[in-house]
């Protein structure tokens, strides 16, 4: 097999079924494991995206209303790697290369055919779904992945089920700061299973964007950053930014100093394996009487009450 992942969350779930060997080719956001970021790249942006939350949404935004695709596939990479299978999404074509675009390339190959396999996850179960289409597809076995992996969601929903109602923290979860969004798809549910309970965004559907009024007029008592595409030290720097809003002032996370940055790049956005690690890092943040997981300082930071954000 020779395959192209042109997704992170499909580079990851290929590592979990023990294939990253079999990968020869990535896209230009891969890249873990480690060892995968030596392969040749095979996406890049058609926008800049180093600026500000606003700057890099206006140059995506202007993309999508002139009806262009935000990502290019080096059709002549994929011609000189010739794949047997190319790993794709058509989820959300802002995240990477749309399903249309990586067609239109292998159309134009000659000397390869490769089998695409399109995910599409909206909630946790498909992203079960998904791992075991892709060992079925690659002929590989997924038993003992999926079996570690639920154990895990087991253990945090187990020690969560019979919290209190005073105990059940409401949460809003930040997907992007400028405009502000909020998280959906699985997000709300991994915030059910870590003990909170989600203030925006709906189990399954898309991210929604987030007025502050709104934001403020729920006064959440846990704030977590996870912005897309951004690691723990681009997510402080942006979230940061809002304390020059008078409203931030007066919300209750931030007198109470529960403020959370976490990696998102890594962890919340990718629709992968890693979405158990962000399950227990919600847990961590969300109880931390009850879970210590040690992602604390790599995988999320709390902004301390002293910090006056």
């Amino acid at each position: 097999m020779r395959i192209i992942s042109l997704i992170p969350s499909a580079t990851e779930i290929l590592a979990t079924l023990g294939l990253t060997d079999a990968i020869v080719g990535r896209s230009h956001e891969c890249d873990y494991p480690l060892e995968i970021k030596d392969r040749p790249v095979c996406t890049e942006p058609k926008f800049n995206p180093e600026g500000t939350s606003r700057e890099i949404g206006d140059r995506v935004n202007d993309l999508l209303q002139s009806a262009l695709s935000v990502y290019k596939v080096k059709t002549d990479i994929l011609e000189q790697l010739q794949p047997t299978h190319i790993l794709t999404q058509a989820q959300c074509e802002v995240c990477a290369v749309s399903l249309s675009d990586v067609e239109k390339a292998v159309a134009a190959l000659t000397h390869s055919q490769p089998q695409i396999i399109s995910l599409q996850p909206n909630v946790l179960a498909d992203i079960w779904t998904d791992i075991q289409r892709v060992a079925e597809t690659l002929q590989v076995e997924c038993k003992v992945a999926l079996s570690y992996l639920q154990s895990r969601v087991n253990v945090c929903e187990q020690k969560t089920q019979f919290l209190g109602a005073d105990a059940v923290p409401s949460v809003a979860c930040i997907e992007w700061t400028d405009p502000l969004m909020a998280a959906g798809n699985w997000i709300p549910e991994l915030v059910k299973l870590a003990g909170g309970r989600s203030l925006f965004g709906v189990v399954g559907q898309h991210s929604p964007w987030l007025k502050w009024e709104e934001l403020t007029a729920a006064d959440p008592d846990v704030i977590i950053f996870m912005p897309c595409g951004f690691d723990l030290e681009r997510t402080r720097t942006e979230a940061m930014q809002l304390s020059n809003r008078p409203e931030w002032q007066n919300l209750q996370a931030v007198k109470t100093g529960k403020i959370y940055f976490t990696d998102g790049n890594s962890y919340f956005n990718r629709s992968g394996p890693r979405l158990v690690d962000s399950l227990e890092i919600l847990a961590e943040i969300l109880h931390p009487e009850i879970f210590q997981f040690g992602y604390q300082g790599m995988g999320w930071e709390q902004l301390k009450p002293k910090h006056n954000i």
